[in-house]
């Protein structure tokens, strides 16, 4: 079946559903919204802490931010897209505000703002410690309201549609390639419909579910930034993954993990070792509150010192009236497990959170494939550099979906549908036995990814990975080839196209940067012992 749409999303977060309110409202043609999932699984729910936007003039500015931005990212961020979305954030406040998203308050009707850390001022805006969640709903009741746009809830993009469709040969060195629309596949039917768009935007999330232990839902499997690197679109930055330094550590549940919010630490709270012994003193003046990777890092050597499956976050010296209000998710998550965290520590570990390279886009958020655009968790922009500063990502995804949307509807009037691309060939069935493989492999690749392309690295350990990866994709290419594509083949393929990213990527920086760290190329003088 051959549907058409003006503009096809892929993606149903907080980056996909901004463009999507965006678009709809210019009157400029029908919108489709194609999510993987229901909307509420989106990683957005997901994301406690808040949301970074300078609002509090009397003590902070532009500059400050922009600072905190650059030195998180060790330098390598793109000052111009870190300008973009600091001096835009907050307009992209008041649209999230129009759209219906509530923000915590003081008593006198100011924003109640949080600071995380690498944050140089209280700038967090947030709803309690479930930020992510309220943007998410505020966002679905105005996109399901909208008469324009039509959401597509478990629909799964297997490709996106260019000149290779067409029988044209496609090269990285091209510089004409085309987005026409995408594959889709329907869970009633079970078939590939074709998807025609005259534009497409890419807003698939992260690639955090590669990973044995991640904080990410199992949808987080990177299969946009996978799409288009299979379509020869660019992808950058792939070997910064950022591992969250606190997950509660309860080895009943390691996928998703639960995430204990940096803002914890904002709000005072210490990382000890089991017997109570602080340590961040070692490592960083900025103590509990330093950035990720370095937190990260000294925790991941910490326990390798002690023999330790965790270490431990304090909250203990806190009143623990205000401990229950500002963080009253993480109080009932921690409570039934046995744990107030009032009284004792929360045991925690560093997993896999966030992607900060991927599609690569320009300022107008276009990827090197003209007609298609990436916003999001998926996207490079040049923002996180080397390491992502805390909640520095929801509003790069409404800044940049805002600038995909201007750009995009000064521009659709050049662009028609392509009438020429053929259908999906569906042919091909598969097995039960087929089914299990694809589940030991999907395991397989998270365990490579943890045990050797983690957040301690060697030449030694990512050339092994390597190795074990290509085994798997030559696998798994042949099998594609000769089934009908389901979500669990599609997304095994996915995953490790993204792992080899993040592999290739890191074996080819030679120093030690951000979150890449590796032992064959040191940087800090504590790390070489």
């Amino acid at each position: 079946m051959i549907r058409k749409f003006d503009f096809l999303i892929i993606g149903g977060g907080v980056a996909g559903m901004s463009y999507a309110l965006k678009v709809a409202n210019s009157g400029k043609g029908k919108v489709a919204l194609v999510c993987k999932t229901t909307l509420d699984e989106a990683n957005t729910a997901k994301a406690q802490g808040g949301i970074a936007s300078v609002t509090n003039l009397k003590v902070d500015n532009f500059e400050k931010h922009i600072e905190d931005t650059m030195i998180a990212g060790d330098y390598i961020s793109d000052i111009k897209a870190v300008e973009q979305v600091v001096r835009n954030a907050p307009d992209a406040i008041d649209d999230l505000v129009k759209w219906g998203v509530n923000f915590d308050k003081t008593e006198t009707g100011e924003f109640d703002l949080h600071r995380e850390g690498g944050h140089s001022e209280f700038r967090i805006l947030h709803h309690a410690d479930d930020t992510g969640f309220e943007i998410q709903r505020g966002l679905m009741e105005a996109v399901r309201k909208h008469k324009n746009i039509t959401v597509l809830e478990n629909h799964y993009a297997v490709e996106i549609i260019t000149q290779h469709h067409l029988g044209e040969e496609v090269t990285r060195r091209r510089k004409d390639i085309e987005c026409y629309g995408a594959y889709i596949l329907d869970p009633d039917t079970k078939k590939v419909d074709t998807f025609l768009s005259r534009i497409t935007l890419m807003a698939t999330g992260g690639t955090g579910a590669v990973y044995a232990t991640t904080s990410n839902p199992n949808i987080a499997t990177g299969d946009g930034i996978a799409m288009v690197y299979r379509a020869k679109g660019t992808v950058k930055d792939m070997e910064f993954v950022q591992f969250h330094p606190t997950v509660l550590y309860n080895p009943a549940e390691t996928h998703p993990a639960y995430l204990i919010t940096e803002a914890m630490r904002g709000y005072g709270g210490i990382l000890r070792l089991p017997n109570g012994e602080e340590f961040m003193q070692k490592y960083d003046k900025r103590l509990s509150l330093a950035p990720r990777d370095i937190v990260a890092r000294a925790i991941d050597r910490e326990m390798k010192i002690h023999g330790l499956n965790h270490v431990c976050l304090d909250v203990t010296h806190k009143d623990p009236e205000e401990t229950k209000h500002h963080f009253p998710n993480i109080y009932a998550k921690c409570l039934s497990i046995g744990i107030d965290i009032t009284k004792q520590y929360i045991p925690v570990c560093p997993s896999a959170h966030y992607m900060c390279g991927g599609i690569l886009v320009d300022l107008n958020a276009e990827s090197t494939i003209h007609r298609l655009y990436a916003v999001g968790e998926c996207s490079c922009t040049g923002l996180h550099g080397g390491n992502r500063l805390a909640s520095n990502s929801l509003i790069e995804a409404v800044v940049y979906a805002k600038a995909a949307a201007e750009h995009s509807l000064k521009v659709i009037d050049n662009y028609q549908f392509n009438e020429n691309v053929p259908e999906w060939n569906d042919e091909g069935t598969m097995t039960n036995e087929e089914k299990v493989l694809i589940a030991q492999d999907m395991r397989e690749v998270g365990q490579i990814m943890s045990n050797y392309v983690g957040i301690v690295r060697s030449d030694l350990r990512l050339h092994r990975a390597w190795t074990r990866l290509d085994i798997i994709y030559e696998e798994t290419e042949e099998l594609f080839k000769r089934v009908k594509p389901t979500k669990d083949i599609c997304e095994l393929r996915n995953m490790v196209n993204v792992g080899y990213l993040i592999t290739r990527q890191a074996i080819e920086r030679k120093e030690s940067r951000g979150l890449h760290y590796t032992v064959d190329y040191p940087k800090h003088a504590y790390d070489q012992k």
